[in-house]
């Protein structure tokens, strides 16, 4: 943001980890339209204005070309309420489960009828509200209230054979609302639903790995390739990390159950100290390693024990 450069990103996860494999300028019609400007910063012909939902679907279109094993799509709002985007992953037939705006309005009866999203979650009664884990966060299984709605019509184009569907998340303390626009090429559970939902997450930890573990906000850049080129080593290098750490944990030497699993974090602070700079031996890095992984592995269950005693009291 300090450098007025604006970049839309595609992250990946699975099982085994998570980490950023795409990334794309944005150029707001200012710049486009200034082929001078363009010219200076080194901006190629022919690229032309492009939203950032239309980025977000050339990067998913090349991953699916690529061969990259895929089956959602999960995205914030900024991308949820955008109908074509929507459309695009039906077409390449991702699932998806992407976050809408409470004002977004949602075809119903069979698509003859759209109502805004809070309005149909207002009007659910309370048995249709179950509690459910969206996965574990810093601090624990991130529980919250889910009502899934299964009447839903499709954007226009009911011959897409696939299962449009609402799902409404609450947070059970603040009573907050989040709304889903969900499509499955095939049946689908609201567990499924409701973890990919969850998965959304990773991509702001991605965010935060790039940035604190590969330096991915550090440059002082002007140009279009030197913005590539920078941008392209520090996610190799956060992919290098992340592969590093999938590694570990698929390996046959599991952490102990008084550690925590290695994290791309603790990874790259070993690379640092045991073969960058290192200036104690081997023995000395290992030992402080294991200590943080033993302390982590304290805190969370401490936290853990917390948070499931207040999830339990009536």
């Amino acid at each position: 943001m300090e450098n007025a450069q604006v970049g839309v990103f595609l992250a990946y996860a699975s099982r085994h980890g998570h980490t950023l494999i795409d990334r794309r300028v944005y150029l707001p019609k200012s710049w486009t339209d200034d082929r001078q400007r363009c010219e200076r910063a080194g901006v190629p012909d022919d690229v032309v204005f492009a939203t950032r939902s239309e980025l977000a679907d050339d990067m998913i279109s090349a991953a699916v070309k690529a061969l990259v094993p895929a089956r959602w799509v999960a995205a914030d709002e900024a991308y949820g309420n955008n109908s074509r985007l929507r459309s695009a992953l039906r077409k390449l037939r991702l699932g998806y489960v992407l976050a809408v705006s409470c004002d977004h309005l949602v075809p119903i009866d069979g698509g003859k009828t759209r109502c805004r999203a809070d309005r149909l979650a207002a009007d659910l009664p309370a048995t249709a509200w179950t509690r459910r884990s969206a996965g574990d966060g810093s601090k624990g299984p991130r529980f919250y209230d889910w009502a899934w709605l299964t009447d839903v019509g499709a954007d226009g184009d009911p011959d897409d054979d696939g299962r449009h569907s609402l799902l409404v998340r609450r947070n059970n303390t603040t009573g907050e609302m989040a709304f889903y626009r969900c499509w499955t090429p095939g049946s689908a559970t609201l567990a499924q639903l409701v973890r990919v939902a969850g998965i959304r997450w990773i991509v702001e930890e991605g965010f935060q790995a790039g940035k604190g573990q590969a330096g991915l906000d550090q440059h002082q850049v002007r140009r279009w390739t030197s913005w590539h080129r920078f941008t392209t080593l520090a996610m190799a290098a956060l992919a290098v990390l992340a592969i590093c750490a999938a590694d570990a944990r698929t390996t046959d030497r599991p952490a102990p159950p008084n550690m925590i699993e290695l994290t791309t974090n603790e990874i790259r602070r070993l690379i640092n100290v045991l073969l960058i700079r290192p200036t104690h031996s081997i023995a000395h890095r290992l030992h402080w390693s294991n200590w943080r992984r033993r302390h982590q592995a304290r805190a969370r269950r401490a936290h853990h024990a917390r948070r499931l005693n207040l999830e339990t009291q009536p």
